[in-house]
């Protein structure tokens, strides 16, 4: 009896108890596309971290110059301890931004991105609660922003950092 199987990038071919590997070539074409997203993978990694990791930075840095108008942000949600819970999000936002850029602790990172992310969607875009109109719109945008972030950050754990990653430095 002959069985054959796809695993791997390989075809195995049994015969009674004889395995032979023999090279695979998908029965599709392979498009540029594949080539080059695969030839640049490494690369196209730092460039998705550096991407995912700009809305933190961006986030930080508006928090951080206009400190007064996201604790009263912060304090319009009825958060107890608006000022403290802007220092923390600050914190982490600086923490997120560099473990992305750097691509250092970069699988902990994306989790730490899903958790913050998931956390702030819950509770300051909550656009159901809005009134039809610009408001709703605007939390509307900024919840799917979100979902995306989600995505992105969900990617970085699968992938890790890549090969331009201080974590893979310090792997050796």
């Amino acid at each position: 009896m002959i069985r054959s199987l796809a695993y791997s990038g390989a075809v195995l071919r049994q015969q009674s108890d004889e395995a032979v590997t023999m090279t695979f070539r998908p029965p599709w074409p392979t498009s540029q596309i594949d080539k080059f997203a695969t030839s640049n993978a490494d690369l196209l990694i730092l460039i998705g971290r550096v991407l995912l990791a700009w809305v933190f930075v961006g986030s930080a840095y508006g928090a951080l110059t206009n400190f007064s108008g996201s604790v009263g942000y912060f304090r319009s949600l009825n958060l107890p301890m608006p000022q403290l819970f802007t220092t923390v999000t600050v914190l982490l936002e600086i923490l997120i931004s560099a473990g992305l850029i750097l691509g250092i602790g970069t699988r902990y990172c994306a989790i730490l991105v899903l958790l913050f992310v998931v956390a702030a969607t819950a509770i300051a875009h909550r656009y159901w609660e809005y009134p039809a109109g610009p408001q709703q719109i605007g939390q509307y945008n900024n919840f799917l922003k979100n979902i995306s972030i989600l995505g992105g950050a969900l990617l970085i754990l699968v992938t890790g950092g890549g090969r331009f990653s201080l974590d893979r430095r310090l792997a050796g």
